[in-house]
């Protein structure tokens, strides 16, 4: 086919045996990268194969879409009251706030607001870079319910992350008389529940809940205990909802079927994705990074003790601190007997999940105070810590991660606006071709909010059958996932109607 005689500039798509299809600049709508796990079979201009290929996946997708709605049908009949803003008990906790908010945090705030002022259950994943601010939107959105009279529970998937939330909100709704001790007379009432308490302790929490003495819980799974009742519990936040197993989340969607419900994640799961692409779920992405922040410096490197040194040294000198991931609880401590040996003059400590969970809490309280300065850790760190003098990570084996936890990883360093580094090591003989690719894709998206560019690319390189079961991958590789994403979209549409 020959260009369009005119000025206009097109873009060229090129097939086999020649054929060319020529786009014109602003119809950029109508094109749409393949995502998918293999090569896709191309037909011919003009031939009818691909128009076969669409009807065919749209009648698997018409089955799958009746099956996603009855999922999600008593979400959408469900309804509770709309939530009222207290506007001076906003003002008050925003004024709080040491940071300058960021346009897609303000943004995000706004989208859920405009959720909760509606008579339907709000279902709202907030897909942000490590450290670009989902904690103070969370915190902001239980502050709103706790306007409304309503119970927030924030489930996290560690007892580490669990206790570091309890500590900033409490010292955040102090600033508007919240407070921990559940007294009577303060405005939010802020407990914790985990493994970190006694039985006793346990019991008395799981008492007050269930008697409305406590407003906004924080816990880990043990918030999914057949013992755990509330009084009026209307929001659910998860934090980091990709640790979470189907079954633990519709655990928690059992507990009531108008829950409005608030999914943080950094790097969302292909299915989450898949979901917010389609109209099952809605998305707030928050991709600007906050003032002051930097890019965090990415090296992959071969192992060496001699780089590792140096690393460290480096770090030491700045007067910074330095989590060294070493992901095997059998070697753990002999690792770090090595690296005492190595760097004499660092204060070495290590941490990982089968201690018990207090000696966990002592352990990074110690590296918080800086009374250590290097970290031997198991990826037990990869879950939303957040500690600004950590400025370096060394990742020894980087060939055993995944893309989405090694990007997770990286974002535990570079959480102020100080200079920071993560080196990603590997041994030359366990990298395998889909490994080197890994890699390569971290050291190519060091900018500051790669994370969401990063788990569509994870979805590439895992396949994107985990999306929704084995048996739509190969409808999904026929036509892409994007196409396929619109199919089942248009298709639940049309069965809403």
């Amino acid at each position: 086919m020959k260009p369009p005689e005119s000025e206009s500039k097109y873009y060229v798509l090129e097939y086999d045996k020649d054929d060319k299809l020529y786009v014109p600049l602003g119809l950029e709508r109508k094109l749409s990268r393949y995502v998918g796990f293999q090569d896709p079979k191309i037909s011919r201009l003009g031939s009818s194969l691909w128009q076969k290929t669409k009807g065919k996946i749209k009648e698997s997708v018409k089955k799958l879409a009746k099956e996603l709605l009855q999922l999600y049908a008593q979400k959408e009949v469900s309804e509770r009251a709309p939530y009222i803003e207290d506007k001076e008990m906003e003002n008050q906790f925003r004024a709080g706030f040491a940071f300058q908010e960021t346009p897609d945090q303000l943004q995000t705030i706004e989208d859920i607001k405009n959720d909760l002022q509606k008579t339907k259950p709000m279902d709202r994943i907030v897909c942000g870079d490590v450290g670009f601010g989902k904690t103070e939107v969370a915190m902001r959105t239980a502050l709103l319910a706790s306007a409304n009279s309503r119970q927030t529970a924030l489930i996290c998937p560690t007892t580490i992350l669990a206790n570091q939330h309890f500590n900033s909100f409490k010292k955040r709704f102090s600033a508007i008389g919240g407070s921990a001790s559940g007294g009577e007379n303060s405005l939010v009432r802020i407990a914790l529940l985990s493994g970190l308490q006694t039985k006793t302790e346990q019991k008395k929490i799981v008492e007050n809940l269930k008697e409305g003495r406590i407003d906004i819980i924080i816990g880990t799974h043990r918030l999914l205990s057949r013992d755990v009742e509330f009084k009026n519990l209307q929001l659910l936040i998860i934090d980091d909802e990709q640790k979470f197993g189907v079954k633990q989340k519709e655990r928690l969607r059992q507990l009531k079927s108008s829950l409005d419900v608030l999914s943080l994640s950094a790097t969302p799961i292909p299915r989450t994705i898949y979901l917010a692409m389609s109209s099952l779920k809605n998305i707030s992405l928050m991709q600007t990074p906050p003032m002051g922040r930097q890019a965090i410096k990415t090296e992959v490197l071969p192992y060496s003790e001699k780089a590792i040194k140096k690393i460290i040294n480096a770090e030491l000198k700045r007067k910074g601190q330095v989590y060294f991931l070493h992901n095997r609880v059998q070697t753990i401590e002999m690792k770090t007997r090595e690296l005492k040996k190595l760097c004499p003059k660092a204060k070495i400590d290590l941490i990982h999940g089968r201690m018990p969970e207090k000696k966990l809490i002592k352990i990074m309280d110690d590296f918080q105070q800086e009374k250590t300065n290097v970290l031997v850790a198991t990826t037990i760190i990869e879950s939303g810590l957040d500690l600004p003098n950590v400025n370096t990570i060394i990742i020894e084996d980087a060939t055993r991660l995944g893309l989405s936890q090694a990007h997770q990883i990286r974002g535990r360093v570079g959480r102020s606006g100080t200079k920071s580094f993560a080196y990603f090591m590997y041994n030359k003989k366990d990298l395998a071709p889909q490994v080197k690719e890994r890699l390569k894709t971290l050291e190519d998206a060091q900018e500051l909010g790669a994370g969401y560019r990063i788990a569509i690319r994870d979805l590439e390189l895992r396949g994107a059958g985990n999306i929704l079961g084995k048996e739509q991958s190969g409808a999904i590789n026929k036509v892409g996932l994007n196409l396929y994403s619109q199919l089942l979209s248009e298709s639940i549409e049309k069965f809403k109607q």
